[in-house]
């Protein structure tokens, strides 16, 4: 086979990578209560409305592989009902995740990760992560994403301490 063949069939593989984007949204807060507290706060989502002002509908069983209702209410004036959202993950203390979609198409992974610090409270990793052929279609400004998880944080953090 000629180079020149090789590359040509390498072309389809080298467009699909460079047509696969990815958005990701990173915030971090610390929190003085133990991650047990703070998970509590975050499993409880018929809560959500009372303290979350972005995240402001979670709905659902709370058992991991079923569905959630999300409704956010984003800092640029959106509400979006996310759609095909699923509980992914839920390790009491440690981590409440949920996402969805296609992988390699489209996809979103939403994490809250509670790492418990050496005076007993928590350190709060809130991340999302989209992927996918689509995601440049998509309406996900990530500042305004940013800003709204760290308007999460921030309540979160006031509900918990109260």
């Amino acid at each position: 086979m000629s180079h020149r063949t090789l590359s040509l069939l390498a072309l389809p593989g080298l467009m699909l990578g460079a047509c696969t984007t990815l958005k990701q949204v990173d915030t971090r807060i610390e929190i003085d209560a133990p991650p047990c507290e703070v998970y509590a706060t975050l499993v409880d989502f018929d809560g959500y409305a009372d303290w979350n002002p972005y995240h402001v509908r979670v709905a659902g069983s709370g058992v991991v592989g079923d569905p959630l209702e999300v409704r956010v209410s984003r800092p640029d004036g959106a509400v979006v009902d996310v759609p095909h959202v699923r509980l992914l993950e839920a390790t009491p203390c440690r981590s409440l995740v949920w996402g969805g979609g296609i992988r390699g198409v489209f996809r979103g992974e939403h994490r809250f990760d509670l790492h418990e610090r050496a005076d007993g409270g928590t350190h709060l990793s809130h991340t999302e992560v989209f992927s996918g052929l689509f995601i440049g279609f998509a309406d996900l400004p990530v500042a305004v994403l940013t800003e709204g998880y760290n308007r999460t944080n921030e309540a979160l953090r006031a509900a918990v301490e109260r």
